[in-house]
């Protein structure tokens, strides 16, 4: 079986268990990456069926199964998995080969990382989703990569500008040398908050808000999550051209994405996944 998806940034891949993967990553040699959907896994009730979340009600065995389907299905070591501890805050964690296993066949050793990055080819990275914001990070000089997740709190806490830096402090990573993915994410079109929000992204005073914010007059505001990221990775130096936008908004595809807007909470999550090929 198939799912069709209609996406000029992204491919829907597998067959069973479907992933997406986005064309312009797939297009770089040393590393494989993946974006799980709701599909295909063997999770039950409001979860059903590709649950990666331990704390969403599913019996453990449940979601560890979920893992061993979306690993067989696009290509990753089990045993590698490194899952991010994610409080919606702004802590990016350097990981290797002795972090196999964290978070998901082993338990949490950090209290805070929503960001991972890494240099080591047997490690693979894990973060979470179900409207939040990906971010995929490759340096194409060093071979390093990143992963982060960028809920509102952490987009305006700067967790990219973070994670460029911890990068850059890790591995000597050049900014101009990287090339992200954003997304998918609740899009600006049903992303709605209010002005208290609001005002925090106003507060990121190196980019220009009004791109980012649109004001409905009554108090609230539409706010575009994947532009505001692409900007704070612009202010740090990572050229324009080297960052892609996935053009899916989970809440407006969620009979194949998780979204947190679109269940009212009673959901699965996502996971995206990103490990050094050599």
């Amino acid at each position: 079986m198939t799912y069709p998806v209609n996406s000029q940034t992204m491919t829907l891949k597998g067959d069973k268990t479907p992933y997406l993967t986005y064309n312009a990553l797939s297009q770089i040699p040393f590393i494989r990456h993946a974006f799980s959907t709701r599909l295909g896994g063997v999770s039950k009730g409001v979860c059903e069926s590709m649950n990666l979340a331990f704390g969403r009600g599913d019996d453990r065995e449940t979601v560890l199964e979920n893992y061993r389907l979306i690993c067989n299905s696009a290509g990753f070591e089990y045993e590698s998995l490194c899952s991010s501890v994610q409080i919606h805050e702004a802590m990016v964690q350097v990981v290797d080969e002795s972090d196999r296993g964290h978070g998901i066949l082993r338990e949490r050793q950090w209290t805070s990382a929503d960001a991972l990055v890494t240099n080591s080819k047997d490690v693979t990275l894990v973060t979470y989703y179900a409207d939040c914001t990906p971010v995929f990070f490759v340096d194409t000089k060093t071979h390093a990569i990143g992963l982060a997740h960028a809920g509102w709190r952490g987009t305006v806490s700067r967790i990219c500008v973070n994670t460029v830096k911890k990068m850059e402090e890790a591995f000597g990573t050049k900014a101009e040398d990287l090339i992200c993915a954003i997304g998918p994410v609740i899009g600006k079109c049903c992303y709605e908050i209010d002005s208290a929000c609001a005002d925090e992204f106003k507060a990121l005073d190196e980019i220009d808000t009004k791109a980012i914010l649109t004001d409905k007059g009554n108090g609230k505001f539409m706010a575009d999550l994947a532009l505001t990221n692409k900007l704070l990775l612009m202010s740090v130096g990572v050229k324009e051209e080297n960052i892609i936008i996935s053009d899916l908004c989970t809440k407006c595809n969620s009979e194949l994405l998780w979204s947190h807007r679109a269940t009212g909470g009673n959901r699965g999550t996502m996971a995206a996944f990103m490990k050094i090929l050599y």
